[in-house]
Parts: C-alpha cells; structure tokens; sequence
C-alpha cells in the first residue's frame, strides 16, 4: 500500500497496525519536508518479503519478492513536485534506479502530479512550462519502457474542491517483466469521500482453472435435427494437427455452434410451452363458439404432441440439474445417516470391551454432531 501526503513527521507500528488491520505489517515511512510532503509504504508480511529499501526526497523503493509467485520485485511509491527542475532530477534518479536492476518486475505508483497528454486534464489550460513537464514526463516512460495499467470505472483521479478541474495525476506504470507475470492487472479507481485524490487499487482477476469440460443437455437429444446438425458441423471443421490436437478443436468449435443453436433454435422452453398452451386454448375457445374443422383438429393433435415431447424435455432437463446439483453438494441427509450409523458402530463396540481414550473422544464428538443435526431438522419440521 501506497500513501502520499500523509502530513505526519513521525509514526509508530501501532499505528501503522491499526491502518491496516494487522500486526503483520512492514512499513518504511520518508518524512519529507516537516511531514508535510511525507509518504507511506506498507506490506503484509505473509504476502511479501521484504528486502531492502532506498528512499529520496519524492520516492520509496521497496525491493522484495512476492512469495506466492516467488517473483523478485521493486514498487516504488512517488510523490513528485510541481516544479519542473526537480522533476527532471527525479526523473534521472528514478531511472538510475531502474537501470541498475533491470531484472526486476517494476510497479510505478504514485501521485505524479504531470498528465501525459492534454486530454487527461479537464477546465484547465496548459502553459507553455506544463508542456515541458508532459514532454518530459513521456520522455521518462519511455526511456524506462514502462506501460500503464488499464484504467476501469473513472477517467479521472484528482478532482478540485468545486469540481470545477479534473486531472489524471495518480496513474500506475509497470515493467514488461511485471505484465508477464501478471497479464490480468488493471487499476480499479476508487470513490474520492476522504480526499480530492481518489485512491487506486491494482487488481489481478485472471484465474487459471484448467480447461474447461466438455457439456451437454440431455434434452437436446430429444430435439429433431439435433443429431444432423451436429453431424454437418462435426464434418464441416477442418482443424490440423494430430488426432488429439483436432479432437480438442472440434469440440472446442462446436460448443460455440451449440450455444447459437440452442439460443436460436431451441430456446426457451418455458416460452414455448406457453405459446403452444396458448393456441391449444385459442382453438378451444373457438370450438365452444363454432364448429372447427378438420385442419384446426389435426393442429391440435400436433400441439398437443409438440407439447407432451416438451414437458419430457423439461423433464430430463431437471433430472440433469438435480444430478448435477447432488454431486456438486451431495444429498443433505447423507452425513446425518452416516453420523447415526457410525455412532451405532462405536456405541455397539463400547460394550463389554475397554477402549482408550481416543474412541471416547470420537464418540463424544459423533454424538454432539448427531443431536445438534437432529434438532437442526426438528425445528424445520
């Protein structure tokens, strides 16, 4: 975690604890100018392993490793100045320190106070000094290859009093090392309640859970056409590779054929039994009024077929939920049964026999479990 302007010339590790919400916690703290240009730097000790640290006036380098990647990496929290001489020192200094270590998965973070362009300032005008601060701003990135983040939700971060200006001063920059270890990070902005500045957190949701089975509804197999369809579209890929190699692909394609099919074609169920029911009502009600004749008759016979084959497939449709769903969770009254039975179990085997502690302690334990379950399903019932 990155602060700037924490506005405080000493801190303590309650107190740095208490923001976070653990004792776990590192913390390296660059007091600034009489704590009033000072910034903040923390970690939790189960996440990442510090290393060392190298602190200027305007930045904290934390070098470290994220122990569950075992990745070797530098943040650096920066709160730079307006003014245009001192930038470009820190500019110099920054990449220095890039340059010495280039190995690393890099993390810019800060409040940069310079936009890259003029399109990240709102109600505002650009001077003649500001377009030297952007040129040399963009001159830093890249000289040092770093990319931003993707920004999600705001376009801007630093928002004035009267919101009458808008500026995209805080960013997140990273390395290439650091995109290829975490290709899914991206800036999530936050509400600005606490400060004109709105606090960004980086967030990587790529989630790798292997690939992804192959499913079907069973339903699908009482459609007409069903089996030809799929037959043309099994025939119709062609996919290089070995047997194992186009057999994935195939299958691959054809989830995505399926899934146009059953939106186009088979549809909605419940929304075709409701249309069928309705024009079986439509020729009743005009059978009660005048007689129907035989072609109105023989499309009744259809609807009413069209519509007990539907009711079979949603039959079969709730069947494979319900498998599905016991196998995911399991029945309910399974560890009940097993509890009652394996007490029975040891209750039979206490008889008569000396058991050791161990056994008592099991049996204590099942029989709590048990009579708590039990009660559990008395009240409900």
């Amino acid at each position: 975690m990155c602060l700037q302007k924490v506005k405080a010339s000493a801190l303590s590790d309650s107190r740095c604890f208490s923001l976070w919400g653990d004792n776990k916690v590192g913390w390296i703290h660059n007091e600034g100018v009489s704590g009033a240009e000072s910034m903040l730097t923390m970690w939790h000790k189960g996440a990442f392993g510090y290393e060392r640290h190298v602190m200027g006036k305007d930045y904290i380098t934390i070098f470290g490793q994220h122990i569950a990647s075992k990745c070797h990496c530098a943040v650096i929290n920066i709160y730079a100045s307006c003014n245009l001489v001192e930038n470009e020192s820190l500019w110099a200094e920054l990449s220095n320190i890039k340059c010495a270590h280039q190995n690393l998965a890099w993390c810019f973070y800060g409040d940069f106070n310079i936009v890259k362009n003029v399109s990240e300032r709102r109600e505002s005008s650009v001077t003649g000094n500001q377009k030297n601060k952007i040129r040399d701003f963009n001159s830093f990135i890249e000289r040092n290859y770093m990319v931003e983040l993707p920004v999600v939700s705001k376009k801007y971060i630093w928002f004035k009093a009267n919101d009458s200006t808008k500026s995209k001063l805080n960013r997140v920059m990273v390395s290439e090392e650091w995109i290829q270890k975490w290709s899914g990070c991206k800036q999530h902005v936050q509400s600005g309640v606490v400060s004109d500045h709105c606090a960004i957190v980086v967030k990587s949701l790529i989630r790798d859970y292997g690939p992804k089975p192959f499913r079907s509804i069973d339903a699908w197999l009482l459609e007409s056409g069903f089996k030809e369809m799929v037959g043309v579209n099994w025939r119709s890929y062609c996919i290089q590779g070995n047997n194992i190699t186009r057999f994935k692909e195939k299958l691959k394609s054809l989830k995505a054929g399926l899934k146009i099919w059953n939106r186009d074609v088979f549809g909605c169920m419940v929304t075709r039994k409701k249309r069928i029911v309705k024009e079986i009502e439509d020729i009743d009600n005009q059978d009660d009024t005048t007689s129907i004749g035989e072609k109105a008759k023989l499309r009744r016979t259809k609807l009413l077929s069209q519509m007990r084959l539907l009711d079979s497939k949603m039959e079969s449709l709730c069947r494979q939920k319900a498998r599905e769903k016991w196998l995911k969770y399991g029945d309910s009254n399974s560890r009940y049964y097993h509890l009652m039975l394996r007490w029975r179990h040891l209750r039979n085997g206490v008889k008569g026999m000396n058991v050791n502690n161990l056994w008592c302690e099991e049996l204590e334990v099942v029989c709590r479990e048990a009579k708590k379950m039990f009660q559990v399903r008395y009240q409900a019932t």
